[in-house]
C-alpha cells in the first residue's frame, strides 16, 4: 500500500483517520508550538480547507488527537484486583502521554467526550467502584489521578536535563532551609515521583 492509498477512502478521498494520524507525526516532529492545520496540511500535500473541511478547527483537531493518544492504552492483561487495575491503567496512561511528544500538554488543554478518552475512565472508575469507593469518591479520584498525571507528565515532558542543577544552584541554605533540607528529594525522578503520588491518592 502506498502512502497515498493509506490516506484515503475506497472512493480516493482523504478521511478524517488520515489527518489526526499526520497531525500526531507533525506533533512528534515539531512540538505543540508547531502545529497548525496549516503545518498538517502541509504535511499531507493539501490545502489547509482540506484539513479544516474534516476538523473543522484547530481547536477540535486537538480533541481528536487527544482522544487518538488515549487509543494507546491497552486494555489486555489487566489485574484482577480492583486497585492493582487501576494503578495499571493510570500507568498505561502515563505511558500513551510520553508515547508522542507533548502528549501531556495536548490533553491538558482538551476535553474530548471520544470514544478512547471515554473507555479509559470508564475502566478507571469501574476499577475504583469495585476497589469499594462511592460512586462521588470513584469519580473524583478518577479526576485527581488524572490531573496529577497530566500535570506530573507535562513537566517530565518539558523539563530540561540541566533543571536539577539549575535548582540546586537557586535553593539558598539561608533563604531556604527547608528546600535545602530536602533537596536530594526535589530531583526529576519522575518514575518514582509518579508510582509515590499515585499510591498516595490511592
Amino acid at each position: 500500500m502506498t502512502k497515498k492509498q493509506a490516506r484515503e477512502d475506497a472512493a480516493g478521498q482523504l478521511t478524517r483517520t488520515a489527518v489526526i494520524d499526520a497531525a500526531l507525526r507533525v506533533l512528534d516532529e515539531r512540538g505543540l508550538d508547531g502545529l497548525s492545520t496549516r503545518a498538517v496540511a502541509d504535511h499531507l500535500g493539501v490545502r489547509m480547507n482540506t484539513v479544516l473541511w474534516h476538523v473543522k478547527t484547530k481547536a477540535r483537531m486537538l480533541e481528536l488527537m487527544a482522544d487518538a493518544v488515549l487509543a494507546g492504552i491497552g486494555y489486555d492483561d489487566l489485574p484482577d484486583a480492583a486497585r492493582d487495575r487501576a494503578r495499571e491503567l493510570v500507568g498505561r496512561y502515563r505511558r500513551a502521554l510520553l508515547a508522542h511528544r507533548d502528549g501531556a500538554a495536548l490533553v491538558t488543554g482538551t476535553y474530548p467526550a471520544e470514544p478512547h478518552t471515554l473507555r479509559f475512565a470508564d475502566a478507571l472508575v469501574d476499577a475504583l467502584l469495585n476497589a469499594g469507593a462511592d460512586e462521588r469518591r470513584a469519580a473524583w479520584t478518577a479526576w485527581t489521578v488524572t490531573y496529577f498525571t497530566l500535570g506530573l507528565t507535562q513537566e517530565e515532558q518539558a523539563a530540561p536535563e540541566e533543571d536539577d542543577e539549575r535548582l540546586a544552584h537557586a535553593i539558598d541554605p539561608g533563604t531556604h532551609p527547608a528546600l535545602r533540607r530536602v533537596l536530594p528529594h526535589l530531583r526529576q525522578n519522575f518514575d518514582e515521583r509518579f508510582t509515590f503520588g499515585l499510591e498516595a491518592i490511592l
